[in-house]
């Protein structure tokens, strides 16, 4: 295609476009050849074949991200869905031990279950073809204590039930003391006290909760309560009329609140982001991402601070659509809208599936 024809557009819609660059690959013979002699295989076969599409924006986002983090930049994760159950953790881990990720935001399914992960891993089962299940089969499998997560079975006896006794001496000490912590130090004392262990087929490097808890990045968990240890929790503080058993009474709050953690990313943020931009990439929808990136709007229009440094870039991972009555999740321009995000962000929206799309992002930024 001849270059001139380009000249017939608008300047603002010439800028979206790349001319192919036909000047000889400086790659010599074969593509399996040129990668097996790279010190960095796994992100050259990634530049080399994640060209269009998905797969291009799944690289141009892991480039970005890598050029943020070499310019002094930090990054905030979220993390929706079932991540930690399908080990997100073997990647996130290592990008915390690593320094490339300064904050994570999980659901409190996330995050417990990235610690059930830990204790419990050879207890795992799988089912692979899970969308040939018939109704009577999924009663059959709650009956036998099968707890379906899509493909994989959570061992409920040999991770909820193990970790139950310990939290529940936690929240009754603070409770006699008139302490009040957040969920994830409830947690994070599970390990300080040296109360639970991998599990023995485990590696303890791929549990993100335990890497966060050694390097100390804070942990933010919205809705803590929409987890199977929140529902737990708030059995114990009951006093209504269906309570049956004379079991622990428990104060709700001597747990702190999905308030406090934002009020914590105030200062977090406005501290954080005095010496470095801060970016934001999104695993899944929901809460966890939705929660903490409305902390830059609500430091400006909320409490009408003046000098709020924008997020510095926005990428999501998501399989689910913008739709009339279903997932919203605001693309990257309407964050623009909501003051989000200023027309100097990065954004990027990968239509993909976490699982798929997230391993190759992280071996970018692992140099892998």
């Amino acid at each position: 295609m001849k270059k001139t024809v380009f000249k017939k557009l608008s300047p603002g819609l010439r800028k979206h476009i790349q001319v192919q660059n036909n000047s000889k690959s400086s790659r010599a013979g074969a593509i399996s050849e040129h990668i097996k002699k790279s010190r960095t295989p796994v992100s050259l076969f990634a530049q080399e074949t994640l060209n269009h599409c998905n797969g291009g924006s799944t690289l141009q986002a892991a480039l970005w991200l890598k050029e943020h983090l070499a310019r002094g930049g930090k990054i905030v994760v979220t993390l929706a869905g079932a991540l930690s159950s399908f080990q997100v953790g073997v990647m996130l881990a290592e990008l915390i031990r690593k320094n490339k990720v300064h904050l994570v935001s999980a659901t409190g399914a996330n995050h417990e279950e990235s610690y059930y992960r830990y204790v419990a891993h050879s207890h795992y089962a799988y089912i692979p073809r899970y969308t040939e299940l018939t109704p009577e089969q999924e009663a059959e499998l709650r009956d036998a204590g099968l707890r379906r997560i899509t493909d994989t079975f959570l061992p409920e006896d040999e991770s909820v039930r193990i970790m139950e006794p310990h939290l529940l001496k936690f929240w009754k000490e603070a409770q006699a003391k008139g302490k009040r912590y957040f969920p994830h130090e409830y947690f994070w004392r599970l390990f300080s006290e040296g109360l639970i262990s991998p599990d023995p087929e485990a590696n303890e490097n791929d549990c993100w909760a335990y890497a966060a808890f050694k390097k100390k990045v804070p942990i933010v968990i919205p809705g803590f309560e929409d987890s199977t240890m929140g529902n737990i929790f708030a059995s114990y503080t009951y006093n209504g009329p269906h309570r049956k058993d004379k079991g622990p009474r428990l104060d709700q709050h001597i747990m702190k609140s999905g308030l406090e953690y934002f009020q914590f990313l105030y200062d977090w943020y406005m501290e954080t982001s005095k010496d470095a931009p801060i970016a934001f990439l999104q695993l899944g929808g929901g809460i966890s991402a939705d929660f903490p990136i409305c902390v830059v709007p609500s430091l400006k229009h909320d409490l009408r601070m003046t000098k709020v440094r924008d997020w510095a870039g926005f990428v999501e991972i998501g399989s689910s659509p913008m739709s009339y009555g279903s997932y919203s999740g605001a693309g990257g321009k309407e964050k623009i809208t909501w003051d989000k995000l200023s027309t100097q962000s990065y954004y990027q929206i990968i239509q993909s599936d976490v699982t798929v799309a997230f391993p190759w992002i992280a071996a970018v930024l692992l140099d892998l």
